[in-house]
């Protein structure tokens, strides 16, 4: 292709040969031009590097093509606005959907270069904090296999969240620098760099027709610079585009401070800037906290819309009239909902639409995903906090208020109570404003993210809402995708199931189901039993590496990772464990189950009872590793600095799934999903999307115990935990071990609040209540194990029914309810 003045098209580029032998070619080009690396080089980061851009380079041309046809076909489009992406590693994700691995395999066997090896050079992306996060990673991962035309928006944060050491069994965070040696996945857009405000004041004038208007003045300003990340679909020629934004210093530098000789404030509007996207979720414990954490939502949902703003006028002018037609905001959490009152302040101030237009266009384009049953999780700023940072903001979400109440009061004449409830200002002795409120005003769609979280919404939380506007509800079950959390991490039984039914579940999951047929076949059961085993070497492996405790693979492998919290009851895990360490103490091991606990999460830098329940896993693990009498009937450990990449190793190798939570509490679980997915069985309560997870399988292919969420409500006020463990004689002796200090014994009274905890009748977890009805699941659990053979079929029903828990059916169904786009193939 020529120009008009014949000169050749830069964007023309030679195609890429696909083999080994142009990898090859590839790999050395980058190693010696791109990276300046000579042969004698011994550094392994160099060569990763340089495969990350031989890979990178097959993605470009795709990209490219993608956007053409975004453009061409000027489409409805949606943007997912996420303070998190877990996005893990890249390099594996990519190489997969490119279709390319047993020729990156062979060109790097070529060179004398280990592929595993390659690929744990990179570094875990620190973009995000848990399931939240990493949810939105397989949200885009699905959009682009699906070619729908979704873009990701989030924040490029410099430090990631923490890394977890732990030291004398407590958490130890250290700075995750995940960016210290570059990102070659990322490509730096600062043409589109866009311009947020801070502070001020608000004022009105009279703008070149007369009109009264408001406007935002002296504000301090930082800027938000892009960078994008290609998403690749699979094997099918889109590639998506994550963009992230970084926060910098405006141009203006203070030059007579400088010269005066002071530096620091001369710097400081810098490094104020910088801050914003410098640590992923800074601890809120303190008001400095806070305000960070703020101007970072606000960083966010600023830069993402009006850098949305900008690409519409762009193509179509300053007419807005087909803006909804054209766009949606799906809203991940509370985090970035202040993008209501951000579109509606672009609208009037900057592009002069009246408010009706701008709040008609405002509440068709915005969507809300709640993620979260716990009231205090529902995030509430102080209005003095607010208006300080955000004053037009805050004028904006005062005439929104407004406006709704008098909805409100329309519909339940003289109901003061009502309105008082359903406020986005909350009165009290500090106002607040609450966030999910002013989203479900602002949006036209509210989802959960399983069927019971959504019930539980519109019976409790936002009950008042739903009576009002029935018609914004849904529900929207999350899920994982299979290409990572399979097909990538799981790679020999990925080649059992392909062999056995073809590959189509990789883009298919519901394909799984033909897998049920194949129960019955011994030797599909061996083959099955075999993949299993090696997964679970090569855990075994990386235990003893982080934690130098030996798992014996025969042994069950019974695991929890997640977040550290109390609803998700790691302390309910850790007490069952002190019950088996009890028994074989006792002698009762009669037809024991050999089992390797392995729990693992982060615990908020805040978060002390978190902290205190890391230390107690730690301390009793130290106690049962080095008993003589334990052996190898039971180990522990508690799994340091838990991530994607160590889950990609955990998953396939588990055997138990706990997801244990107290009924009610949990909004959906996607952990659950992918140890599903890869063969373990559940043990859980009826929680989050446990319930359709068991719908799906069957209960004869799950552990189910506990309260459910009526009886957790009913028991308020009436708990009486004291009296269940004075009647239960195997919760007295657990309990009577930790009480007298048996695991920390050189550390006295350093369990005293996990027990007040326990014992007190105020214990919203419940967890003396669940003790009894765990214990019993969990020995149905050891006693199936015993029967490998019929393990194995249960093994074998999990993954074979695990098809609805693709995000390729959840993005679809976001797709069909509430996006309403039409999937486009690049050109």
């Amino acid at each position: 292709m020529t120009t008009d003045s014949g000169t050749k098209d830069i964007t023309d580029a030679p195609s890429l040969d696909k083999d080994a032998a142009g990898l090859v070619k590839g790999i050395q080009r980058h190693y010696l031009r791109t990276l300046g690396q000579h042969t004698s080089s011994t550094s392994n980061h160099y060569k990763y590097q340089a495969l990350a851009y031989t890979i990178r380079d097959h993605l470009m041309q795709n990209w490219k093509n993608t956007k053409d046809a975004y453009i061409e076909k000027d489409g409805k489009r949606a943007y997912y606005l996420s303070l998190e992406f877990l996005m893990g590693r890249a390099l594996g994700n990519a190489i997969l959907n490119l279709g390319m691995d047993d020729e990156t395999a062979d060109a790097l066997h070529q060179l004398g270069l280990s592929y595993e090896e390659k690929i744990e050079m990179e570094r875990d992306a620190g973009l995000g904090n848990g399931g939240l996060g990493r949810l939105a990673a397989c949200f885009i991962d699905s959009c682009a296999t699906l070619q729908l035309p979704v873009t990701g928006y989030g924040i490029r944060y410099e430090f990631g969240m923490f890394r977890q050491l732990i030291q004398n069994g407590y958490q130890v965070e250290e700075p995750d620098h995940w960016l210290n040696y570059g990102n070659v996945w990322e490509m730096n857009r600062p043409e589109y760099t866009q311009r947020i405000h801070f502070g001020g004041h608000s004022e009105c004038y009279h703008d070149d027709q007369g009109v009264m208007r408001c406007r935002w003045a002296d504000t301090q300003d930082v800027l938000a610079i892009p960078y994008d990340t290609p998403i690749p679909g699979f094997e099918n020629g889109t590639v998506n585009t994550l963009r992230l934004w970084k926060s910098a210093a405006t141009d203006e530098f203070n030059l007579s401070e400088f010269n005066a000789g002071d530096y620091a404030e001369a710097v400081a509007a810098k490094n104020r800037a910088e801050d914003i996207s410098m640590v992923l979720y800074p601890n809120d414990t303190s008001e400095c906290g806070k305000e960070l954490r703020l101007r970072q939502q606000y960083f966010l949902a600023s830069a993402s819309i009006k850098d949305v703003l900008r690409q519409w006028t762009e193509h179509h002018g300053v007419d807005f009239s087909h803006f909804a037609d054209k766009n949606c905001f799906q809203l991940n959490d509370t985090h970035p909902t202040i993008s209501v009152a951000e579109l509606m302040r672009l609208l009037i101030d900057e592009y002069r639409l009246e408010w009706d237009e701008a709040w008609s266009i405002t509440s068709r384009t915005m969507a809300y995903t709640n993620h979260t049953l716990l009231p205090e999780a529902l995030e509430r700023w102080p209005v003095h906090m607010f208006g300080a940072l955000l004053p037009r903001l805050l004028d904006i979400i005062y005439e929104i208020n407004a406006s709704f109440l008098t909805e409100v009061a329309d519909r339940w004449p003289g109901d003061v109570e009502r309105q008082r409830r359903m406020s986005i200002i909350e009165e009290g002795d500090v106002q607040q404003v609450r966030m999910a409120y002013l989203a479900i005003v602002g949006s036209f769609s509210v989802n959960g993210v399983a069927q019971l979280h959504s019930d539980l919404l519109v019976e409790g939380l936002f009950k008042d809402f739903h009576e009002l506007w029935p018609e914004k509800f849904n529900n929207k079950t999350n899920g994982v995708t299979q290409r990572r959390w399979m097909a990538w991490c799981n790679k020999s039984l990925s080649r059992l199931i392909s062999d056995s039914i073809g590959n189509g579940w990789v883009t298919d999951l519901a394909q799984l189901r033909h897998l049920a047929s194949r129960v019955d076949d011994a030797g599909f059961r061996q083959q099955w039993a075999d993949c299993k085993r090696e997964n679970k070497v090569r855990l075994s492996r990386l235990v003893s590496e982080k934690c130098g405790v030996d798992f014996a693979p025969d042994a069950m492998f019974d695991i929890q990772v997640k977040r550290i919290h109390e609803y998700k009851r790691q302390l309910l895990n850790v007490l069952h464990v002190i019950h088996l360490y009890d028994r074989i103490k006792r002698g009762d091991t009669e037809n024991w189950t050999p089992r390797c606990v392995l729990i693992g999460g982060k615990a908020a830098p805040g978060y002390y009872m978190a902290k205190q329940i890391i230390k107690l896993v730690s301390n009793v693990a130290q106690v049962v590793n080095n008993d003589p009498d334990v052996g190898d009937k039971l180990k522990v450990v508690f799994f340091p600095n838990y991530r994607v990449s160590a889950m990609e190793v955990i998953a396939p190798a588990a055997d138990l799934s706990e997801q244990i939570s107290t009924a009610g509490k949990e909004a959906s679980g996607t952990g659950n999903m992918k140890f599903m997915m890869n063969g373990a069985l559940t043990i859980g309560t009826l929680d989050g999307a446990n319930i359709e997870i068991r719908e799906e399988v069957g209960d004869e292919n799950f552990f189910l115990f506990g309260l459910n969420a009526e009886e957790v409500e009913a028991m308020h006020g009436h708990y009486d935990p004291n009296g269940i463990i004075a009647g239960d004689e195997d919760f007295k002796r657990v309990m009577t071990l930790l009480e007298c200090g048996h695991f920390s014994q050189f550390e006295p009274g350093l369990f005293a609040e996990i027990i007040g905890a326990i014992r007190s009748d105020r214990d919203p977890w419940m967890v003396a209540a669940d003790f009894r009805s765990y214990l019993d699941a969990q020995q149905r659990a050891a006693t199936a194990y015993l029967d490998q053979q019929s393990w194995v079929k249960m093994s074998i029903l999990n993954t074979a029914y695990s098809g609805k828990f693709s995000t390729d059916r959840t993005m679809q169904d976001y797709n069909r309810d509430i996006w309403k786009l039409s999937p486009i193939a690049p050109n």
